[in-house]
């Protein structure tokens, strides 16, 4: 790891470790992935997971590092929630979530990365506790809902990509700040993919719309 981290190429003038370069990567790959309701979204956001992790670490972002501890622990979950939850014809089922839902994720949001970036602040873990506290509550939710399969993982997404665009840029990522800035494309694209699946789904003959869960 040691190597990825302290070799890497210049793009425009900015230099960029095979650490990020590659877990970035790998990152968009999962958004492809994702939008497309494939297993592989999980195993490929694992190894995203560990070369984040080195970079969050080293860039002394202890709110981002973290956060992928527990991403890796969510891969696992939404793999196992999405190989039982497949059917022949839409692949994983997608819904939109109850006004419960919606309003525990908003919940969770607030709550999480206020108390996030309390603990950040008071240890000296994050030079900016509070976006990155954001960003570390608001990761956790959009995965725990994607595992879930609820269409608001996608909006999830565009509050964590507009706070994270300026936050990647202050501390130097700037390849990370781009591919934050394509996640938000791609991020818009996958809402409207699986809000039309979802009211596929919702439409289809009851016997066919739950096959294979």
């Amino acid at each position: 790891m040691d190597f990825l981290l302290h070799n890497g190429v210049t793009v425009l003038g900015q230099w960029i470790s095979f650490a990020e370069l590659a877990g970035q990567v790998f990152a968009l790959a999962v958004v492809f992935l994702a939008q497309r309701r494939t297993l592989w979204t999980w195993p490929v956001q694992v190894g995203a997971t560990v070369l984040l992790f080195s970079v969050y670490i080293s860039a002394h972002l202890g709110g981002l590092a973290t956060r992928q501890v527990a991403i890796l622990a969510i891969s696992i979950y939404g793999w196992w929630a999405w190989s039982r939850r497949s059917d022949p014809v839409y692949g994983v089922v997608v819904r939109k979530g109850r006004l419960g839902e919606r309003l525990a994720m908003l919940g969770a949001f607030a709550i999480g990365t206020t108390a996030m970036a309390l603990v950040l602040d008071a240890l000296n873990a994050s030079w900016a506790p509070w976006p990155d506290a954001a960003i570390f509550v608001g990761t956790l939710v959009a995965f725990a809902a994607q595992g879930a399969g609820l269409v608001e993982f996608w909006l999830v997404w565009l509050v964590v990509d507009a706070i994270g665009v300026p936050l990647q840029l202050s501390s130097g990522l700037y390849f990370s700040a781009a591919v934050y800035i394509v996640f938000a494309g791609l991020v818009v694209h996958g809402w409207w993919s699986w809000n039309r699946t979802a009211k596929q789904v919702r439409t289809a003959p009851a016997g066919l719309s739950t096959a294979g869960r």
